[in-house]
């Protein structure tokens, strides 16, 4: 029986997919897309052996890491953005597409630990302007925040990636491949590797493949693709994540609580 993936159905995660899709790794693994919450839900329920998951699933699923191969950025990622109508030290609340554990808890991270900012986080639709009708701000992810016009204006736009990295000077890394105990062999691990590696490879296919299918400029899918995301990962990229993890840990009640006298 093949191993059950599931990858995410984003423009980022292509590259990471397209040899399992077109190269030497097709039907090796029985292969479907969701959102990154799905994904780890999936794994959690045992409905996917193998997943694209919101690092922030690590701190709380017992899984085992596929090492080489992941979402990152080192600096502007472009798909993580949070959208305020006010400065974001007075953002007292945030409406956030929920599809991305990690994403939501990047930004409680950032607006406490750069701009003193608590907002109560309130799940939405990722629907802009219905967003800032009910909250102060908007975290939108994925293809929907390509498609939003950053430009200079009444709105004040933050990207996730370039905050983080000019708050710590590490990368940031916003999803992992990981497996259920007993999931991840060597073969396995050198399979994902190799399928990244294909799609680094052949980058001009799915740039022109992307653009058609999700009718987005191939100059924006270019871009996005070489300059923004990093998709093999190494030292420095495991070191930012790892920080990551302490700061949203710290950040869960539990951990904020005084110690009893």
């Amino acid at each position: 029986m093949k191993p059950r993936v599931c990858a995410v159905s984003y423009l980022n995660t292509v590259p990471l997919v397209w040899g399992m899709l077109h190269g030497a790794q097709r039907d090796l693994f029985d292969l479907e897309f969701s959102v990154p919450s799905e994904c780890a839900d999936r794994l959690e329920t045992g409905a996917a052996d193998i997943g694209i998951v919101p690092v922030i699933e690590l701190a709380r699923q017992d899984l085992e890491i596929i090492p080489g191969a992941g979402i990152a950025s080192a600096g502007a990622v472009r798909s993580i953005l949070l959208v305020s109508k006010t400065e974001p030290s007075r953002i007292r609340s945030l409406a956030a597409d929920s599809s991305s554990r990690t994403s939501v808890a990047l930004a409680r991270v950032i607006l406490d630990r750069r701009y003193g900012a608590e907002p109560e986080v309130q799940s939405h639709p990722p629907d802009l302007e219905a967003m800032l009708r009910v909250a102060d701000a908007a975290l939108i992810i994925g293809d929907p925040a390509l498609r939003i016009d950053v430009a200079p204006g009444a709105r004040h736009f933050y990207d996730l990636g370039a905050e983080w990295v000019e708050m710590t000077g590490l990368p940031m890394v916003f999803a992992v491949w990981a497996g259920r105990k007993g999931a991840v062999t060597p073969e396995v691990s050198q399979a994902f590797r190799e399928s990244c590696r294909y799609g680094r490879e052949h980058m001009e296919e799915i740039v022109a493949s992307e653009a058609r299918a999700r009718e987005f400029p191939a100059g924006l899918v270019r871009e996005y693709l070489t300059r923004h995301i990093v998709h093999e990962l190494g030292e420095r990229d495991y070191e930012g994540m790892e920080l990551f993890l302490r700061y949203a840990r710290q950040l869960e009640p539990s951990a904020r609580r005084p110690a009893a006298v």
